[in-house]
Formats: C-alpha cells, structure tokens, sequence
C-alpha cells in the first residue's frame, strides 16, 4: 500500500508542486487540507478543493476553524491588548500555529506517514509548522519540499508543466494572507528598510470618506455587540467592524520585527478589526481595572504574544497566562464609542458600571470627597521618609 502524507494545501504554487512532487515523485497518497482561519469564502474553498483534485491528491478537506482559532488564541490577544513591538496584531504568526494543529489532528485521525508543508528555509512559518507537528505527532515524518530542494520558482513552475498541470503561474506583484485577525501583505518595497507600500498594495480599498460612529460593547473582555446589533458569537462581531473600519483604510502598517531564524523581517499588513478593538478594548481597561491589574497584564501580555510569535504556543505557561487574563476580564464590560475617518479612527469614551473614574469619590485636578487635606500631608510625609534619608546621607 502507499504512504499517507497530509499536505498543508494553500492553492498556492508551493503546495501545488508539493502535491505532484509527492504523488509523482515519492509515490505517496496526498491527503490536502485547508484551515480556514477566515481568509476564505464557501467559493474560494471550492475552487481549492478543485483546483487539489486536478493536481491528483486522493482526498481534500477543508476545515472551518474560525471559532476554534478565536477561542484558544484571538481572545487571548484582546485581552492581552497584544501588539508585537507595539504595532503588528499577530495577524499571521497566530493563525498558523491553529493551522498547524488541525493539520496534526487530521494526520493522527487517518494515521497518516507523514506530513508535508511548503515553507521555505527563509522564514518563521517552517519554524511553527515544524515544532507543532513534532510536539503533536512526533512519530510522523515530516515532508518539505521546497525548503529541502531549494527549488526556484521557475523549477516548480517547469515541474509542474511537465507533469501536465497547468496554472495561472504569473507571479503576483504583492503576496497577500488573510484571516481573521488581519492580512499581511508582501511586496518589493518589504524587503528594503526604507519603503512604504502603496496604495493599491492593499487589498481593502477607501470606500468611504465621511465620518461615521460606531459604538462596540464587550462583555467580560469579548465583543458581543457592534452599533447595537447583538452577535452569538464574537468571530462574527469581528467581521462585522472588519466591513465597516476596512472601507476607511484603517488598520494599515509595516512591522519590523525579529524573525525566529535570526534575521530582521518586514512586512506589511492591514487589521482593521484588530486594530480598532484592541484600541478600544484597552480604552475600557483603563478605566475598569486597577492600576497593578493593569501594569501586570501588560508585562504577562508581551511575554504572550512574544511566544506565540516564536511558536512556543504549546508550552503550558501560555495556559497559566490565559488563566490570568481570563481572571482580568470578570469587570471589562461596558460600551466604547469610536469615530471613524479615512486612515484612523478616534476613541471618544466609554460607558461602563464598572468605570473607576467616579465623581463620587473626586475629580481630577477638581474636587477631593474622600480624603483631607490632612491625609494628604500624612502620606506624603511618610512616603518621603526613606527617599529623605537617602538623600540626607548622600547629600
């Protein structure tokens, strides 16, 4: 009997020539999935499945993973306020270690040989993929073509049409991923340290150009409402403030950051969404949490997303965080109304039973109701002591 290889399938010619290279080739049965973390609409997966059918893989499963990808990973970077060297959203590094892990279950569930993938030696993905499969399946070889041959793209392209597969093989001026919490975007102004992306780089295009508001209410730390519109489930509150920040063009950066193999990397994205409920979210921490809740969910949140970017989701202190965070939420609840512009956006305020900005207690710079003067005088005095001894003896 054949081998069984499970091939992480994107459609793209990567995975395209991993489908033939392995069935032609290596002689093994190709089983090609996709995860869907929300880069793909009902038709694009049918024309996936098509398009894996064509290459000759024995079967093709497409699996939804939105919700799966929310709960165990993109609630967590809400609540964290996640933004990696405070601007990139996590958009791709979260999503594929999701990814990875239902390639891993898929493989265990049909008791697969191996597992291939299509990264090449360059980047972080090989990484994730790699170290997801080997904590999860360590007895399943794992397969990667293109990394191993360090093949060209004009090599897989000559392969592929010798194979008699023929495609759309003109290279796309920018390289674009989708999903749930953003969409990267990659192009020849990425690999420079000095240029930013155009215009039409960007695959949401500026539909609109007046103002409008928008108000999103959180519920314990998630999204459960957007301009009064009630969501079962906050992946859909998501794509709703997607369709309505992405028409401004909000949402649009480059990160620079470290890669897991050593190098600088940059990348271009935009994560409306993201971009906006982070922001928003936060805003309504300020005002609901405690100062010390706040600075240590700050420092226990980079440690999070800085793992995640460096493929290190399964390692039980990111459940020990997540337990934390999920603790921090019990009073972050409360509306956030925003204006949308072209470009940005602005927080106006919130409106929460939880808000610790309480005339009842004073206003800032205004009124004191709970305290003396005399108080005052009292703890300063003694919080000064030490600093006063400190610097009489050090004079």
């Amino acid at each position: 009997m054949s081998k069984k290889v499970i091939l992480a399938f994107s459609g793209g010619l990567d995975t395209s020539y991993c489908a033939k290279y392995l069935s032609e080739t290596l002689g093994y049965e190709v089983y090609a999935v996709t995860v869907n973390t929300g880069g793909f609409s009902k038709e694009e997966e049918k024309e996936l499945e098509k398009k894996a059918f064509n290459l000759g893989v024995k079967e093709y499963r497409c699996v939804d993973a939105q919700e799966d990808y929310y709960n165990s990973c993109v609630k967590y970077l809400i609540f964290g306020n996640v933004l990696k060297n405070n601007t990139y959203p996590l958009s791709v590094s979260a999503e594929r270690t999701i990814q990875a892990q239902e390639i891993a279950k898929y493989a265990i569930e049909i008791g697969a040989d191996a597992i291939a993938h299509g990264s090449t030696g360059a980047g972080n993905d090989q990484v994730r993929f790699d170290l997801i499969f080997q904590v999860m399946c360590p007895d399943v070889e794992i397969i990667t073509p293109i990394r191993d041959l360090s093949l060209s793209r004009e090599e897989e392209i000559e392969f592929l049409k010798n194979h008699g597969y023929e495609m759309e093989f003109q290279k796309a001026q920018y390289s674009v991923n989708k999903g749930l919490w953003g969409t990267s975007v990659g192009g020849k102004e990425t690999l420079t340290s000095r240029n930013y992306l155009p215009e039409e780089a960007f695959p949401s295009q500026i539909k609109e150009t007046q103002p409008s508001e928008l108000e999103i209410e959180f519920k314990k730390g998630e999204v459960v409402a957007v301009n009064g519109e009630n969501f079962e489930y906050s992946v859909y509150a998501i794509q709703k403030i997607e369709k309505l920040a992405s028409a401004y063009g909000i949402g649009r950066d480059i990160h620079v950051g470290d890669t897991i193999v050593g190098i600088k990397g940059r990348v271009g994205f935009e994560a409306a969404a993201a971009s906006v409920i982070i922001k928003s979210h936060h805003l309504l921490e300020k005002h609901t949490l405690s100062k010390y809740q706040q600075m240590m969910k700050s420092q226990l949140s980079d440690w999070y997303g800085n793992w995640l970017h460096e493929a290190l989701f399964l390692d039980p202190v990111m459940r020990n965080i997540e337990s934390f965070l999920n603790d921090s939420q019990e009073t972050v609840s409360g509306k956030v109304f925003v204006t949308l512009h072209p470009y940005r956006f602005i927080l106006n305020g919130i409106e929460s039973k939880h808000d610790l900005m309480s005339d009842k207690f004073g206003s800032y710079g205004e009124a004191n109701r709970a305290w003396t003067g005399e108080d005052v005088k009292g703890y300063t005095k003694i919080v000064s002591n030490s600093l006063n001894i400190y610097h009489q003896i050090n004079k």
